[in-house]
């Protein structure tokens, strides 16, 4: 993967503040990427289990969340959103908490 798309979607990716969330195609557009949204997921999915970027902030464009609910990860994912005050209804973020 071309490391430079894999570094500007890290920044755009650390720069979500908390409480609000962004869409994979959103932060590929951003990169200057559009039409990359599933390597901004696949992106997500290899980061190590200790990371500190908000991939949690990263969401669908209809505002759900990509992972099962019954996934760890997806568990993780929806209660860290959670902790962040974003509320998680039905596996959906409300279009009001994206940037």
């Amino acid at each position: 993967m071309n490391p430079e798309f894999r570094d500007a979607v890290y920044q755009i990716v650390a720069a979500i503040p908390p409480g609000y969330v962004s869409s994979y195609g959103a932060v590929a557009k951003q990169a200057g990427f559009p039409r990359h949204a599933r390597f901004v997921g696949r992106l997500m999915s290899q980061l190590p289990k200790d990371t500190r970027l908000p991939w949690h902030r990263v969401l669908r464009a209809d505002g759900c969340i990509a992972l099962a609910g019954t996934t760890p990860s997806g568990e993780i994912q929806t209660q860290r959103l959670l902790d962040e005050n974003i509320p998680v209804l039905g596996d959906r973020v409300p279009r009001q908490y994206f940037i």
